[in-house]
């Protein structure tokens, strides 16, 4: 089988789109006749919060690019999982053409929408997470695919059972996001002290300050890869709240998937994707007022038999249509249609 080489450049270690929509598709890819080599930048993709060291991170990040556009000269197309530094145009056009553009998120909103349309422009292939960002990109390039953020359902598997610990509702995320916690703080603080023992369980790189929370039973675990997985499937409820916005309706319901894929009912906010998400099964409730949030809350604490169906149905919609397996062959197909190959090849 002759290999399509790609070089895939992405935001760092870390950052939650290159380990779920680059990397963690590497050794299933190979098996679809491409082989991926990921170049990212230990600097990180987003800039300090003080301004005054941003124009060190800058320079140091291009300057940790330039071994990757040498690379990108040997491959057969370029994977760009959005910018290269955040919300600019830098080295994109000195990468090896053809070009795919991969977009988790609403960066037209950044500067005018200016990184976004050149960026659609110089590609030949773009990528979105999902119906909201396909809609947008498509104004600025003719070839835009809709590729949902990917589960690896052999690694996020329901937690094996074991000694019953109190209910245990979770939160998922970046700290950037910690603010939507606030839509349905009132709820969980009224649910929670009605059953005794109860927490949120908020695993994030920082923890929560909102002083709307401050009455809510609450344990903040600092988040890890490992500690991740481990409270997902310890979890009787997960939690997506938020506000409805322009960005929000670009998220692409990763971490809904990820409480799903571990056999976990969910509420969530029915914003963007979450609707659709919602729709493919009976995988656990919308809410879009505290009252909502209350009533599914307490249903989920309650009756532990609804739960768990929703939790195995939430299993199976993940595995068939939003696993890395499920996926794989469109990502191949997608990557090779950008090189003029066809997807057998």
């Amino acid at each position: 089988m002759t290999m399509l080489r790609v070089t895939a450049f992405t935001g760092g270690r870390n950052v939650p789109s290159a380990r779920f929509r680059v990397r963690q598709y590497i050794e299933t890819l190979r098996l679809h006749g491409v082989d991926v080599a990921e170049r990212f930048t230990r600097f990180g993709r987003y800039p300090p919060v003080r301004r005054w060291p941003r124009p060190l991170w800058a320079v140091g990040s291009m300057v940790s690019r330039v071994p990757g556009l040498a690379a990108s000269r040997a491959s057969d197309v370029t994977l760009l999982q959005r910018e290269l530094l955040s919300t600019f145009v830098t080295l994109e056009p000195l990468t090896k053409r053809p070009r795919v553009l991969d977009v988790d998120d609403a960066i037209w909103l950044h500067r005018g929408g200016r990184c976004a349309r050149r960026l659609a422009a110089m590609s030949e292939r773009v990528v979105c997470g999902n119906d909201y960002l396909a809609e947008h990109f498509g104004q600025w390039n003719a070839h835009v695919e809709i590729l949902p953020t990917a589960v690896d359902t052999d690694v996020f598997t329901p937690g094996a059972p074991g000694p019953t610990h109190p209910m245990r509702v979770g939160w998922v995320g970046q700290s950037a996001n910690l603010a939507h916690l606030d839509l349905c703080a009132p709820a969980l603080e009224a649910v929670l002290r009605r059953h005794p023992g109860a927490e949120l369980w908020v695993v994030c790189d920082r923890p929560p300050t909102s002083t709307s929370l401050r009455r809510v039973p609450l344990r903040f675990v600092p988040w890890s890869p490992e500690v991740e997985r481990e409270v997902l499937q310890s979890l009787t409820v997960g939690i997506m709240p938020l506000h409805d916005s322009p960005w929000t309706r670009g998220k692409c319901s990763f971490k809904m998937l990820l409480y799903m894929s571990c056999g976990v009912p969910v509420v969530v906010s029915p914003v963007g994707m979450n609707s659709d998400v919602l729709s493919r099964g009976d995988v656990g409730f919308g809410a879009t007022s505290v009252a909502d949030w209350e009533d599914a809350l307490e249903t989920l604490l309650t009756d532990r038999t609804a739960a768990a169906e929703m939790g195995r149905k939430g299993r199976r919609v993940v595995e068939e249509e939003f696993s890395v397996r499920a996926l794989s062959p469109r990502l191949a197909r997608i990557l090779k249609s950008a090189a003029g190959l066809p997807s057998e090849a």
